[in-house]
């Protein structure tokens, strides 16, 4: 048996641990000015936050949410759909200054059907991509690698962000 060494992913494995909380977990940070840090809550603004993903596809996988709990894009007013999308530009522009990728995956997951895994509470991925960030570990044994602690990750967008 060959073993991966990557002793950065106990904080990402404590996290799975955790009890998990009833509600909607946008909702839960939305509201839980306190504890950005913990929450990897990375900006705030009037009416949309950035949140990193708790479980990245790759390094930097951000989220854009409206502090409303809305579940339908037609039912943002025009002041949060413009903020979120302004966001997410700014997003993207942060990400670039960071961690210079090749690429980025955007978009709303709207239904479970469609791959929401919190399908009541709108919200936009911002995945950064690179040439070669995929290889055989998810083919073979279905495990994605993420080379830098979430905390790590936290600490870089949100000191680039306040530079903003």
């Amino acid at each position: 048996m060959k073993h991966l060494w990557a002793p950065w992913r106990i904080n990402y494995i404590l996290l799975k641990k955790e009890k998990k909380e009833r509600g909607c977990i946008f909702c839960r940070f939305s509201k839980d000015k306190k504890n950005d840090e913990k929450n990897f809550v990375v900006f705030r603004a009037e009416k949309n936050f950035v949140v990193l993903n708790n479980y990245p596809y790759n390094n930097g996988h951000l989220m854009v949410a409206p502090y409303r709990h809305i579940k339908n894009l037609e039912d943002m007013s025009m002041e949060e759909l413009n903020e979120h999308f302004l966001i997410v530009r700014k997003s993207v522009e942060v990400l670039k200054k960071v961690y210079n990728p090749h690429g980025f995956n955007i978009g709303i997951n709207l239904g479970k059907t469609a791959g929401a895994g919190v399908e009541n509470h709108i919200h936009t991925h911002i995945v950064p991509r690179w040439l070669g960030d995929t290889n055989f570990m998810p083919v073979i044994s279905d495990t994605k690698v993420i080379p830098e602690a979430l905390t790590e990750t936290y600490r870089k967008l949100k000191e680039a962000w306040s530079k903003k």
